[in-house]
């Protein structure tokens, strides 16, 4: 069997995906995504088209090893995308060839489900108290907010309050059963987190996620010390070279690597086999589609330290208007129940894509891109 052609396709409102074609007529799907840089992604993947062309794709591990070490500049968010959409296409086309789910070819499954969350969304108390109030009705029983607006080093009082209030009306409409996980999505400095952490921790949160960036990840233990929470990071942290000092140093509790941006199922299993070294767990991110949410499945599915896996195919809005569900035959494959999702049994990563919508979809292709913020002084600002 040799590889044939590498083809992507463009997909709203801001992702790519890849299709991998074999002279067997066995293919494979991939989604190798930088949010806000498809384009790059789609030229980065293309670049590597003359290399795989004739090439057997069930050799996975001597294409990854040949895409990051033959690379003289390697690593980073572009580079390790490409290498993960690549990488979760090539499992893909080997679990068909062998007709099994790929996590049968990692060892086979160490859990019967894995549990979810999804974040909930509003600019206001009123609006996340009950957005948060929905997704309980849904079934989640763990729910993950983004409460930050735009914030400098050091900001005002008026900025925390506001913080706290919004935190506050979601405990307050989910109670006590429901766990809540508080992201900053890097957008606070050091200053500020240890005031923020020290007061969301009246909150119980089940987890603090991404309090400073992971380049200033040697703050994170200075800011542990103002909460009892576990803290998470690195969906920003590209291959195991990156980790190694987070492990070594013991900075984090949760670590989040995404399977379309840290070199694929290939590497996260080994990043996910290193944290367990360190007795730490995993909770992959995924606010993508539906090919790089069934790759984590399949990983979490064989690995014993994931502890949850976050998603946005928000199943239960699931139908023909759902962009992360309407391109796959088989819509039924996610089964959830009670904030738990099913492991899906098919072959490869278990989707079946329906091509001819993809091909109509790329034909308006987006140009998306991510939020540009600033400070109260016009100082950019993380988004």
């Amino acid at each position: 069997m040799k590889i044939t052609d590498m083809k992507l396709y463009f997909m709203p409102h801001r992702f790519l995906l890849l299709k991998i074609e074999t002279d067997s007529g066995i293919c494979g799907w991939g989604e190798p995504l930088v949010e806000g840089r498809a384009a790059t992604l789609e030229a980065a993947v293309k670049e590597w088209k003359d290399y795989f062309v004739g090439k057997d794709p069930l050799q996975i591990e001597e294409h990854w090893q040949t895409m990051y070490r033959c690379a003289f500049y390697r690593g980073g968010p572009v580079m390790m995308s490409t290498i993960a959409g690549i990488d979760q296409a090539l499992w893909d086309i080997k679990g068909h060839f062998y007709n099994m789910p790929v996590y049968e070819m990692l060892g086979g499954k160490v859990k019967k489900c894995v549990k979810v969350y999804r974040s909930i969304h509003g600019d206001t108390p009123q609006e996340v108290a009950a957005d948060a109030k929905k997704a309980v009705a849904e079934g989640y029983t763990v729910i993950k907010t983004s409460p930050t607006d735009p914030t400098h080093y050091v900001d005002t009082l008026k900025s925390v309050e506001k913080l706290v209030e919004k935190v506050g009306a979601i405990r307050e409409a989910i109670g006590n059963e429901v766990d809540m996980a508080i992201d900053f999505h890097g957008r606070i400095h050091k200053p500020m987190a240890k005031v923020l952490t020290r007061e969301l921790d009246q909150f119980r949160p089940l987890f603090i996620e991404e309090p400073v960036l992971p380049t200033n990840m040697e703050a994170l233990r200075e800011v542990a010390k103002y909460t009892s929470s576990p803290i998470a990071i690195g969906e920003r942290m590209y291959n195991r070279w990156e980790y190694k000092t987070l492990f070594e140093q013991g900075y984090a509790d949760i670590i989040q690597p995404d399977l379309s941006h840290a070199g694929g199922i290939s590497e996260v299993r080994r990043i996910a086999a290193m944290a367990e070294a360190y007795d730490m767990a995993v909770a992959p991110h995924c606010p993508l589609d539906a090919i790089a949410f069934s790759s984590c499945i399949q990983l979490d599915a064989a690995t014993p330290n994931v502890i949850l896996q976050e998603q946005s195919i928000d199943i239960h809005d699931a139908g023909d208007d759902n962009p992360r569900m309407n391109f796959l035959k088989n819509k039924e494959v996610f089964n959830f129940n009670c904030g738990f999702v099913q492991i899906p049994e098919g072959p490869g990563l278990g989707v079946e894509v329906d091509e001819d919508f993809v091909k109509e979809q790329d034909k308006n292709r987006h140009n998306w891109k991510n939020p540009m913020w600033r400070t109260y002084d016009g100082t950019p600002i993380e988004w």
